[in-house]
């Protein structure tokens, strides 16, 4: 099939001309001016091993085996990612979306209305993704997405950062009903990211998010747009996607020691959640009733929980109450000094001082309020990071993780933000218990 030129002088590229990642021999089926002539040739040179080396995985278990299905997705080629006639195409932009920053050449490809509609996007958060039009491009939709900066101080925050601009972008496409995609690197000379670490980002990102979502994604095409940008994909996608058991053998030795989470997310053991039971209070009995301790000596004794305990008078102990339930009944009686207002009321929850729901009742609340929450568009709330997804517990159930400092009541609407806790604690089989 030849290359089809458009109005503007440039060409589409449709997949089947693009080279698949899983081929036998991947060559470049396009001619490009000033093109290294040792581009073709190392195409088809092993990119893990030079000639003489050894390698073997010393009976370790691979991190990324080979996935036939997975690898028949990915396509590594040389060119704009607007040439191609995919779904979608990704944009690296700046928080203002301006076309002065964004990806050189895009706008002039698209048109002016792109730059037109992304002035009405309000801007976009680092590490963030929002989709457009494409206009005047093959593709149906672009992706527009914000790089964090670098700093080798910052390293593992731009390195997770970055892992969530590919992330979000696959997820933005899963979610526009979108199933394939063409992305530059997410990263520019002026902000100063290496490109080799950014390499490894990206591709490790792509492979951990198509091994949950495969199904829904057709092609993944990673785009360069330098030689040496090329060299580093083709040398490192054996890494993460190999095809075959010696690929997958030597990756385990060249990869590096800290491959992310199930996300592909540096992980930070310093911050891990762990949910352990609590231990179970014990107190041992006496053999004896314990000797009395004059009333002069009484400051002088070191009493631990456990000696005060067997001290402590049970009717006495009956008369505190628990300080959740304490603070339970302050906040009912502020709730209803102020005239009956509550979020309960606001959302049709009845007074909280009344008698409970029945449990139809309370299966009719929640679905009427996750209808009306997945009927508005809460992505504002999402991005203000108050609540999401940190991993899992021990039992694999998913750990939901509230952020205090986010949750500004200036900046938003209270029953919004209740909509939006519905709706994602749905989406992880969570129930809300009020």
């Amino acid at each position: 099939t030849g290359v089809v030129p458009t109005d503007n002088g440039d060409y589409v590229v449709t997949l089947d001309q693009v080279p698949r990642w899983n081929d036998a021999e991947i060559r470049s089926s396009l001619e490009y001016e000033n093109e290294d002539p040792s581009f073709s040739k190392s195409f088809l040179s092993d990119p893990l091993t030079s000639p003489g080396e050894e390698s073997g995985s010393n009976g370790l278990a691979s991190r990324f085996p080979v996935d036939h299905e997975i690898n028949s997705k990915i396509y590594l080629w040389r060119g704009q990612p607007w040439n191609l006639e995919v779904d979608a195409v990704v944009n690296s932009t700046n928080e203002s979306m301006d076309e002065v920053h964004s990806s050189q050449g895009l706008h002039a490809a698209a048109g002016p209305g792109l730059a037109e509609e992304c002035t009405t996007l309000g801007g976009c958060r680092t590490g963030m993704a929002k989709a457009t039009n494409a206009y005047d491009l093959p593709a149906r939709r672009v992706i527009h997405t914000v790089g964090p900066k670098y700093a080798v101080k910052y390293h593992t925050a731009a390195e997770n950062a970055l892992s969530h601009c590919y992330r979000s972008c696959l997820e933005l496409l899963i979610e526009n009903g979108l199933r394939s995609i063409a992305m530059g690197c997410i990263y520019t000379e002026a902000k100063n990211y290496p490109r080799e670490p950014a390499a490894h980002v990206a591709i490790r990102t792509v492979r951990r998010l198509l091994e949950k979502q495969k199904d829904k994604i057709t092609a993944v095409v990673f785009c360069t747009s330098t030689s040496s940008d090329t060299e580093i994909y083709k040398r490192l996608l054996p890494l993460y996607f190999p095809r075959d058991k010696h690929e997958e053998a030597v990756a385990i030795s060249k990869l590096p020691a800290d491959i992310g989470d199930e996300n592909g997310e540096t992980i930070i053991h310093e911050r891990k959640i762990r949910i352990k039971p609590l231990p179970k209070k014990v107190i041992p009995k006496p053999s004896q009733p314990p000797a009395e301790v004059p009333a002069s000596d009484v400051g002088l004794v070191q009493r631990n929980s456990s000696y005060l305990d067997t001290y402590l008078d049970p009717a006495f102990m009956s008369l505190m109450k628990d300080p959740d339930q304490r603070r339970q009944e302050q906040w009912e009686k502020t709730a209803q000094a102020r005239g009956g207002w509550n979020c309960a009321k606001m959302l049709g929850f009845g007074d909280i001082g009344g008698p409970p729901l029945s449990a139809a009742e309370e299966y009719s609340l929640h679905s009427r309020c996750l209808a009306k929450a997945n009927s508005l568009n809460l992505s504002e709330i999402a991005e203000m990071k108050i609540l999401y997804r940190g991993g899992v517990d021990s039992e694999g159930r998913p750990v939901m993780v509230v952020v205090g400092a986010h949750f500004l009541l200036r900046c938003l609407e209270l029953e919004r933000f209740i909509l939006y806790v519905v709706k994602v604690l749905a989406s992880q089989f969570f129930w809300l218990d009020i």
